[in-house]
């Protein structure tokens, strides 16, 4: 048999389109997303799509932000039970000198003096606690080293594929490296996961040792529905945040690096977070398992296999992406019988002049068997006698 050629078709997809960006219009005059931040990623929080990503794949200096992998690390250890938010630690000499005597953030912690895992969590997440942080790690697994082992190999766990830790708190590292994609993947485990500990990021201040420290997430009391997450900041990564904020049941996740000042900071997490839900449209084209078409099926039983959705198509877009907008099916054929329920054969694919190119894997609704034997006889004689 020959080559099977590439057999496609082309549609327009459905009306829904141009309503749609009827509704978008407005807001898609102008690009409120574009950022002149170096790492920028936009996440819808329900279904974990990248609405948005500029550089946001490559590894960059998380700062402070990566106290989020190590405050993941703390929860999953109390909800496994192996500690409890009563569990004391000590404060040894290491932590005492990156925390108090240190110019980086700290809860004043004192030397040798036991400290509760819920107030060390509290301190690590609302006023970016250093100190806390060795002394979790180090109450935890036994020294800093050993706990960073732990979140690299969490990390590795849940796909987080950019990131590379190298201490529990964020100081200058120049491999101590994640993707502001991978941190909003990670915001997101945590909201998902821990929402009992997570509402902690959206506490305004904090007071230990008789000292009263206020949270420096500038999206806190400035945006509404804002919630989270963490800042960070050092000379290679610029003042950066990562924010979170749930408005009318929908949640979005903000991630970005490199700004100049903490005013700069403000500013731009105010405007990515007011795009990222006003300027961004999720369209639910198909269903998980509804039929998409059909493709051709070569000595099969049949002479076409129904197409269908193998989870819910859903596209990230705005309003100025959806003019133009088509979908079509693509697919090696006619496809080769025996074909099994749910094996992929063919795309769904989608562009437009405003919206990078995405596929989507189809797969086969049903079995289909091969033809009898003087069917596929016949069609073996044809091949033969036709030129190639």
């Amino acid at each position: 048999m020959a080559a099977r050629p590439l057999f496609f078709s082309r549609w327009l997809v459905p009306a829904m389109l141009a309503a749609l960006a009827l509704v978008g219009s407005a807001s898609a005059q102008t690009p409120a997303y574009s950022s002149a931040a170096r790492h920028v990623a936009i996440m819808d929080g329900d279904t974990g799509l990248l609405l948005h990503c500029q550089n946001c794949e490559q590894p960059m200096a998380p700062a402070s932000m990566s106290k989020m992998m190590t405050a993941l690390i703390v929860m999953e250890a109390l909800a496994a039970g192996r500690i409890t938010e009563n569990t004391r630690f000590r404060v040894s000499e290491r932590a005492w000198r990156l925390g108090a005597m240190s110019d980086g953030s700290h809860m004043f912690l004192a030397l040798n003096s036991e400290v509760r895992v819920g107030d060390l969590l509290r301190g690590m997440m609302i006023v970016s606690a250093n100190d806390a942080c060795i002394v979790l790690a180090e109450g935890i697994a036994g020294s800093e080293e050993a706990f960073v082992d732990l979140m690299n190999r969490r990390a590795r766990e849940l796909g987080l594929t950019s990131a590379r830790f190298r201490n529990t708190t964020g100081l200058p590292d120049p491999d101590h490296l994640i993707s502001a994609a991978d941190l909003a993947r990670l915001a997101r485990q945590i909201i998902i996961r821990f929402p009992q500990h997570y509402r902690l990021y959206a506490e305004r201040s904090f007071a230990y040792n008789n000292r009263t420290q206020d949270n420096r997430n500038p999206l806190l009391g400035m945006f509404a529905g804002a919630d989270g997450v963490k800042t960070g900041h050092t000379a290679a990564a610029g003042y950066s945040l990562v924010g979170s904020a749930l408005l009318n049941n929908q949640r979005r996740i903000i991630v970005f690096d490199g700004m100049e000042t903490m005013a700069a900071r403000r500013a731009e997490a105010d405007r990515l977070m007011r795009a990222a839900f006003y300027d961004f449209r999720l369209l639910r084209l198909y269903e998980a398992g509804a039929q998409v078409g059909e493709a051709r099926v070569w000595l099969g039983g049949r002479a076409r296999a129904p197409l269908i959705t193998e989870r819910a198509i859903i596209l990230p877009t705005t309003g100025a992406a959806l003019a133009g907008l088509t979908a079509r099916i693509e697919y090696r054929g006619p496809v080769a019988a025996p074909i099994r329920r749910g094996q992929r054969i063919a795309s769904l694919v989608v562009e437009g002049p405003n919206f990078p190119r995405r596929s989507y894997a189809l797969v086969s609704g049903r079995n289909i068997g091969r033809a009898n034997w003087f069917v596929r006889a016949w069609a073996g004689l044809i091949d033969l006698i036709s030129p190639s």
